[in-house]
């Protein structure tokens, strides 16, 4: 018999185990996660004859649509299967338990970010469309010959709280439809950051503030996984980036800027509330930016 129910504190081990199998992170950076956003109420399992086999955690969110109002929306996190019980729909199960608990609580819309980009399609079959997109982009320190000046004492990387991060985002994505975090969701970034080596950090430059999320791959590479400031910021930042950030190589995320190629497609977004969603045109690019992934 299966059953999809919120978790319980005794099921936090199974959990733990669940999703190390399922993304092969290190107990620390799962521990972050219990550390700083954990609630019982904030993960659904699902079991079959009372063993928890499948997981997804939630964050509650904001989906910010300017000009239509402000919806509270449930950002799907770590959805993990046992791996001896895959191919058996158990996460098509979970999903459209957790809709119905998440319809519960008064919650008009879902998103998430597939782990992989074959899981579009599954996520897809589940009810999700695609939604939010970004511009994927790198640097090389070929492009920026010689060595970089150190960077004027107007020029720094300032670290930011989890709660000035947030404030400052909401006012650089005024005007563009997107995905807004609560202060405790931007704690477990902040120490997914801190793990790495990273940060979250506003850097003020002569044309206004840059915000910028870094964290550091296994192989040292700085991976700025949110990018935002005065258009266009991409721009801005290579001016800027080679002095601050020593590296060979940067990768980093920003919002897309219209033009004819379309965005990386990377978030999807489901609709609980029919009404919601009449007002809603899907031909609309939303940013979702920060993924946790």
């Amino acid at each position: 018999m299966l059953t999809v129910r919120p978790s319980v504190p005794a099921d936090v081990p199974v959990q733990r185990e669940l999703w190390k199998l399922a993304f092969g992170d290190s107990d620390e950076y799962i521990g972050n996660f219990y550390s700083t956003y954990y609630r019982p109420d904030r993960v659904v399992v699902l079991e079959e004859d009372g063993t928890v086999k499948s997981m997804t955690a939630w964050f509650d969110t904001a989906f910010v649509v300017p000009g239509q109002g402000e919806y509270r929306a449930a950002y799907l996190y770590a959805v993990a299967t046992h791996p001896d019980c895959r191919g058996r729909g158990l996460a098509a199960a979970l999903l459209a338990g957790a809709d119905g608990y998440l319809r519960t609580l008064g919650i008009p819309a879902v998103t998430t970010v597939p782990a992989e980009p074959s899981l579009h399609n599954f996520f897809g079959a589940n009810g999700f469309r695609e939604c939010f997109v970004h511009d994927p982009l790198a640097g090389w320190r070929e492009n920026f010959p010689g060595t970089p000046a150190p960077p004027p004492s107007s020029l720094t990387l300032e670290p930011l709280s989890p709660a000035q991060y947030g404030a400052l985002r909401e006012e650089l994505l005024a005007g563009i439809p997107h995905i807004a975090y609560p202060e405790d969701a931007l704690a477990y970034q902040a120490g997914c950051c801190a793990l790495s080596g990273g940060g979250m950090y506003r850097i003020a430059t002569e044309r206004g503030d840059l915000l910028a999320c870094v964290e550091r791959t296994e192989d040292d590479t700085p991976l700025v996984k949110e990018l935002l400031g005065p258009p266009p910021p991409r721009a801005l930042f290579f001016q800027v980036i080679p002095a601050l950030i020593r590296a060979d190589i940067w990768a980093l995320r920003v919002p897309h800027e219209d033009g004819p190629v379309p965005g990386h497609r990377f978030g999807m977004l489901k609709w609980l509330d029919p009404e919601a969603e009449k007002v809603w045109n899907w031909d609309t690019a939303g940013y979702l930016g920060l993924a946790f992934d």
